[in-house]
């Protein structure tokens, strides 16, 4: 027998353990080379574990555990062959409408699997949802028992979520809150961990306030809506609101260079370059991926490299390079229907740009009262390296940049034709 110890890579530099978010195979189970076959969160992101080979899979961690980066965290036996009738998983989806032919496959025969450990088996009662189960569960409003756990000892697995799901639970079975008063203790992933830490710090090592203003979106809006689709079709991505503020901050943080600045020690250090950092709400928690050099992008580049960060973020597969190295950061509250927020600064930064929901209002136009589209925006900043007059003349800008998007010009034909690259 021929067996390989698989260790911990290291996800990025200054990570020295992981924890195992998710195990993706079960203790036993044939894996094909390069096949997912774990989910592990650092302090920065998850990322995916591949099988190094192919052969029956012994695991030697538990979910929830922290292991060192270099650490054995499962064997395979690359000696096994391949069952009869296996049917690979490396690019299986995992969508809910996939389920069913997940649940229908036959369960190939697993050729002398290394025998599990009896304490890991008695650890969890029958009934009791892994940690990806249980997330599963919450968000769609499952309990345990409308689900049949075909894990080690009767323990639920994702995929016995999703193929209850899929199969339908009865209406009558649904039953909200239950009222029970049981209470879930739940270990922080060791993102959930870095970012409440991130977040005090904050608190308690910068003079941080907030400035207000509003935004009337209907110029935005109006050139968006003659654009969009003509936008669509060259670009080959959708126009959105994210890109124009992006814009309308890389030109006001080129007016307001402090802004876009941070302390380090008794020195402060500029820019030359803005770097954006887009939060992003994903299933791991918070997420800022970075737009490298935005300064120097159009609209449409603006929007294609969002997009493309976000999906990585929101499947799980964002990098910690992804998410470094921003120089201000744009947060939007408004698609949860937020109305006005103070936003905290995302250190070394020394600003954060809040976004708040569009909310139609009576406002005065040239001396009468009409209904505009209204946005409230509000920027955190550090009041150790940037002063009041500095804070509050960036954000005017930003407005004024908004509620005329010419001015986001530098020279060319048609302005609005310029400003969307087309």
């Amino acid at each position: 027998m021929s067996v390989l110890e698989m260790k911990v890579p290291s996800p990025g530099e200054s990570i020295s353990e992981v924890e195992i978010a998710t195990w993706l195979v079960s203790d036993g189970d044939y894996v094909e080379k390069d096949q997912a076959i774990a989910e592990v969160d650092s302090d920065k992101a998850t990322l995916e574990l591949p099988a190094e080979e192919s052969g029956i899979i012994t695991l030697k961690a538990e979910e929830g555990d922290t292991v060192a980066v270099g650490q054995v965290v499962c064997h395979i036996d690359t000696s096994a062959k391949k069952p009869a009738g296996f049917e690979s998983k490396a690019a299986a989806p995992v969508a809910v409408e996939e389920a069913p032919k997940q649940a229908e496959a036959p369960v190939a025969p697993k050729p002398d699997p290394a025998p599990a450990t009896p304490a890991k088996e008695e650890s969890y009662a029958a009934g009791t949802p892994s940690i990806a189960a249980k997330k599963i569960m919450a968000e769609n409003g499952v309990s345990s028992n409308q689900v049949n756990g075909t894990g080690k000892g009767g323990r639920i697995t994702k995929q016995d979520v999703v193929a209850a799901m899929a199969a339908g639970i009865p209406a009558d079975a649904v039953q909200g809150w239950g009222g029970t008063r049981d209470t879930d203790r739940q270990k922080m992933s060791m993102l959930r961990r870095k970012v409440a830490e991130r977040l005090v710090s904050v608190k308690n090592e910068t003079a941080m306030l907030t400035t207000f203003n509003e935004v009337d979106m209907k110029p935005v809006m109006d050139l968006r809506n003659k654009y969009k689709k003509q936008f669509a079709e060259h670009h080959d991505v959708n126009l959105g609101f994210m890109s124009f503020f992006t814009k309308a901050v890389t030109e006001a943080l080129n007016l307001y260079p402090a802004v876009n600045a941070y302390i380090d020690g008794k020195e402060m250090v500029f820019h030359d370059y803005a770097d954006i950092g887009i939060a992003v709400s994903s299933p791991k928690g918070l997420m800022v991926p970075v737009v490298r050099n935005a300064e120097q992008m159009s609209l449409a580049d603006i929007e294609k490299e969002i997009k493309r960060l976000a999906i990585k973020a929101r499947d799980g597969k964002i990098t910690p390079d992804e998410m470094t190295g921003g120089t201000f950061t744009i947060t939007n509250g408004g698609v949860f229907g937020s109305m006005l927020s103070t936003p905290i600064i995302n250190p070394p930064q020394s600003a954060i740009l809040g976004m708040h929901n569009i909310v139609e209002r009576p406002v005065a136009v040239d001396g009468k009262v009409e209904i505009r589209p209204i946005m409230y925006v509000a920027l955190s900043y550090d009041h150790r390296i940037i002063d009041g007059k500095e804070s509050v003349s960036f954000l005017v800008a930003v407005k004024n940049m908004l509620e005329n998007p010419e001015r986001m010009i530098f020279g060319g034909k048609d302005p609005h034709e310029v400003l969307l690259g087309l």
